[in-house]
């Protein structure tokens, strides 16, 4: 009788084990199974993750490869000033569009990205052909140069290594072409009158902590290494260019204006076609306000509209993402904006 339950308990034991056996491999298979389903969910939204970005990039790389071939087709016929700055501003665009591709290509297949290289290519040629269409090199470089030795006996010599090291040539160039303007200057209040600046070639470079006024209505606006300054300006017939500003507050009215590596900086603005940044961060807008009494006067002389005004609409040729705010400008909030700029 004992031997019976002895045996009826051990055989309990073994049934009881092997349940819990049993148990534990129904427990191991179900989370592999678990995990078998996550991995491939995992991979589901991956695949599509990169779906979305593919069709997001083919939709922007063609959007931007339309604007530039518009750029390339507005040089027909038009005159010199216009042809440059458009084959300047197309050449920054391939440059950026060159850089999207390159960002791009982790999650592209292979025959997406021979075909943008391609597109890239043929947009390449188109450019440089008409370059040479519109610019011919011998008519241009050493013209320039000779009327520059005539005219700025004074002005310091360009910099001709950075010009090759950081690419910027139209502001370098104007180093070469500038009739008038101030620089290595710091702690002053410096101004220029209508009679010494109208229609003509301005350059400001390597100032700090100055106050500067320009009144009347130059031809083009440079302003290189800028550092702590307040510079305004009346209306520039063509374009600003600003290069290497910080912490700064500008007041430009002008055709197109074109801002590289700037950071901390306001601008007080009044543009006709476009604003263009690039390499700048935390560069913040608001309309130009700044007056003096012949401020229509000039207004007139420049040829700008001034009932149209795109301040807000600028361009960052760093920011490519279609509908997401470009994170390096921003609107100066109105109770923040300055109204107040002379005694």
């Amino acid at each position: 009788m004992d031997a019976t339950l002895e045996t009826s308990e051990e055989n309990g034991f073994y049934d009881r084990n092997a349940a819990a056996k049993l148990h534990e491999r129904i427990e191991k298979r179900q989370q592999v199974l678990a995990e078998d389903v996550e991995r491939r969910k995992e991979a589901k939204q991956s695949q599509s993750v990169a779906e979305e970005k593919s069709e997001y990039f083919v939709s922007s790389f063609n959007a931007e490869r339309a604007g530039i071939q518009e750029l390339l087709s507005g040089c027909s016929g038009a005159d010199r000033p216009t042809v440059t700055q458009k084959l300047e501003e197309a050449t920054a665009k391939m440059t950026q569009l060159q850089k999207f591709l390159n960002d791009s290509m982790i999650f592209l297949s292979q025959y997406q990205i021979r075909v943008a290289q391609g597109a890239l290519q043929k947009l390449q040629a188109s450019l440089n052909e008409t370059r040479e269409e519109a610019l011919p090199k011998k008519k241009f470089a050493f013209r320039s140069r000779t009327k520059a030795a005539e005219n700025v006996s004074d002005s310091p010599p360009p910099p001709s290594s950075e010009t090759v090291s950081s690419g910027v040539t139209k502001v370098d160039e104007a180093t070469i072409s500038a009739q008038t303007g101030f620089s290595n200057i710091s702690n002053e209040s410096l101004t220029k009158t209508s009679e010494e600046i109208q229609s003509s070639d301005v350059l400001l470079t390597h100032l700090t902590n100055c106050k500067v006024r320009l009144y009347g209505s130059p031809s083009t606006l440079h302003l290189k290494h800028i550092t702590a300054c307040e510079v305004l300006c009346g209306p520039v017939a063509t374009s600003v260019f600003v290069d290497h500003c910080s912490n700064s507050v500008l007041g430009l009215a002008c055709q197109q204006l074109r801002t590289h590596n700037t950071t901390d900086t306001q601008v007080y603005l009044h543009v006709t076609s476009r604003a263009i940044i690039e390499d700048c961060q935390g560069v913040s807008f608001a309309p130009f306000c700044w007056s003096y009494p012949t401020l229509d006067q000039d207004f007139a002389v420049s040829g700008l509209d001034q009932d149209r005004n795109n301040w807000s609409q600028v361009d960052d040729f760093n920011w490519l993402a279609a509908g997401t705010p470009s994170p390096n400008w921003t609107v100066i909030p109105e109770a923040d904006r300055k109204t107040t700029w002379d005694p």
